[in-house]
């Protein structure tokens, strides 16, 4: 089985998200993609601007309707309030899962860029395969920085075309001063938001 993992602080998720997803699960031949809310990410010590079961349940929506993508709670605050850390995630995975599926992590360009700034990225690479998500602004030529060996550079992958044109930045920007977000989230998705009072609305 060829199973994806998309994680990040999806706060909130939107059609972007979904777009990334779909297009990953398609090129790829993913079987089931998991959406992973981050409870606290190592290299964004600010946070989320909502909690974390709020973003889990807007992920939940957000997959509502679609055999392939589910929501996941693998990132779920650590008992010992430490940060989540990818490694450690990806090695629950790979424990919960048979021995013959493959784990391909979904990532944007510019997360994967930083790398070598994540813990253990050497054992990053040998516990997934990688589907990095190419950005208008970021240079793909750039992953030569890296410096993989050839061994780990098969294991990463472009998806190119899928480029989101909205950020979650953009949106809790919009929902502050009462614009229209309709076009950018799923009506579900939107209507949690309201009803919880998320993002100064």
């Amino acid at each position: 089985m060829r199973i994806g993992f998309f994680g990040g602080s999806f706060y909130p998720p939107h059609r972007g998200h979904l777009a990334v997803a779909k297009a990953a699960a398609g090129e790829f031949g993913l079987e089931s993609v998991l959406l992973a809310p981050t409870a606290q990410q190592p290299l964004k010590p600010g946070g989320a601007v909502a909690g974390y079961a709020d973003r889990l349940e807007m992920v939940r929506l957000l997959c509502e309707g679609s055999e392939q993508l589910e929501a996941s709670a693998l990132d779920a605050p650590a008992a010992d309030g430490l940060p989540n850390y990818t490694v450690e995630t990806l090695a629950r995975l790979r424990a919960e899962i048979a021995d013959e599926d493959t784990i391909f992590v979904i990532v944007g360009v510019d997360a994967f860029l930083d790398l070598r700034r994540w813990r253990s990225p050497e054992e990053l690479l040998t516990l997934a395969e990688w589907i990095v998500v190419t950005r208008p602004g970021f240079s793909h030529r750039r992953m030569a920085d890296l410096a993989l060996t050839d061994r780990q550079r098969k294991r990463v992958h472009l998806l190119e075309g899928v480029a989101e044109e909205v950020s979650a930045t953009q949106i809790r920007e919009a929902l502050r001063h009462g614009e229209n977000v309709g076009d950018l989230l799923p009506a579900s998705v939107l209507q949690f938001i309201r009803e919880h009072h998320l993002y100064g609305t």
